[in-house]
Formats: C-alpha cells, sequence, structure tokens
C-alpha cells in the first residue's frame, strides 16, 4: 500500500542579512524600553527627594507681608504650626484699648507662653500695623477663627469689636490676640520670635537674639 509522500524539509535558514536586520531591530526594542524605565523612574525619584517643607521644618520662615490688604490675614507654617500675620486696620488698633476691662491678661504677663519683651504691648507686635501670631487656642490646641466684622456677633455678644473665636470650646480673642476673661484658654495665643528683614519682608522664628 503506498503512503503519500510528505515535505519534511526544514524551513529555510534566513540570510546573514536578515539576521542583521533582526539584531538590530532588538537592539531598538532594548533601548526604548530602556528609555521608558528610566522616564517610569525620574517621577518616583523625585516623589522620594526630600520635601522642601521637611528640610525646612524647624528653620525660620521668610514672609513676605507685602500684599496684605488692610483687614487681610496670611498663613504661613512654622515648626508644623500656623503663623498668622494680620495687617490691622486703624479701627482694629483703636478697638484694643476699649476691651482692656474684659481680658484675662491685657499686658500679657502669663508666663505659660511668653511673649517676646519687644511685643509686651498693647498690640503686642513690633509695628503695630502687624500682628504675628500663632493660630492656635491655648486651650486644646483647636484652631481659632476670624471674627473681624463687629457688633452683634452670635455667641460673641452684642459690643464684639472684632477678633478670634475658638469654634472647639469658646474662648475668644481680641485684634491682638488676647484672650477675654473668663474663657476656657488660660493665656493669650502665641507671639513667635520675629523680626524684620525690609518694611515689606518678615523672617518668622528668629530675631536679634538668634533662632527660637
Amino acid at each position: 500500500m503506498s503512503q503519500t509522500s510528505q515535505d519534511l524539509s526544514f524551513p529555510a535558514q534566513p540570510s546573514s542579512s536578515a539576521k542583521s536586520e533582526r539584531r538590530t531591530w532588538l537592539i531598538a526594542c532594548g533601548a526604548a524600553g530602556g528609555v521608558a524605565a528610566a522616564a517610569t523612574a525620574v517621577p518616583l525619584l523625585t516623589s522620594m527627594a526630600p520635601a522642601e517643607k521637611a528640610r525646612s521644618a524647624g528653620a525660620p520662615v521668610e514672609v513676605d507681608i507685602g500684599d496684605i490688604p488692610p483687614g487681610g490675614l496670611k498663613t504661613v507654617e512654622w515648626r508644623g504650626k500656623p503663623v498668622w500675620i494680620v495687617r490691622r486696620t486703624p479701627e482694629m488698633l483703636a478697638s484694643l484699648e476699649k476691651i482692656e476691662g474684659q481680658l484675662a491678661d491685657p499686658k500679657s504677663d502669663r508666663t505659660a507662653f511668653p511673649t517676646p519683651t519687644y511685643a509686651k504691648n498693647r498690640h503686642r507686635s513690633i509695628k503695630p500695623e502687624f500682628l504675628v501670631t500663632v493660630g492656635i487656642c491655648t486651650h486644646l490646641g483647636c484652631s481659632p477663627v476670624s471674627k473681624f466684622d463687629t457688633g452683634n456677633q452670635p455667641g460673641l455678644g452684642t459690643d464684639w469689636q472684632g477678633g478670634y473665636f475658638c469654634p472647639c470650646h469658646g474662648s475668644n480673642f481680641d485684634h491682638a490676640g488676647r484672650v477675654y476673661a473668663n474663657k476656657p484658654a488660660p493665656d493669650n495665643l502665641e507671639i513667635p520670635r520675629h523680626m524684620y528683614l525690609s518694611d515689606t519682608r518678615i523672617v518668622v522664628g528668629k530675631d536679634e537674639k538668634g533662632e527660637a
């Protein structure tokens, strides 16, 4: 019985020129893959680099105050704390004398948060126009909110002169960060050491005596 013959021959071997082209193609693919891997690695390395904030933690912070409008507030971070720089209006400054009899520590004599000598005055600042204070309530560390509108204010009385209110437990502070009497907060808002570098620039966390 005859069998149908089958072609058992092997496929023809690629020519030398085909081999060369294949090697070129593989090298090109490998190079492209390496570039893609490198491109992927760059964002990762960038994200792993120490953040500017982390490197400067605890260091003094320079702040431009020239862009703060009258009645405006700018917040910066220093040692993980919010620091408020407030440009007070003449009306805000005038209110400081009116309410001294309602305050727990009008002259900032308490020492839980010692006030720098240059801020032991009615406006608690180097220049009356600008208040520099830590925006953390001295009671349990909540963050007060600004309540600059005057007059009858819910929870603040009918003759509120403006200032700050802590929503956690009801402490309120005047435009110099001084706490009202009979409130949970035991002290005025903290005044960090600071100094002027120019008329429009200050540094928080440092004064003529050095870093805080």
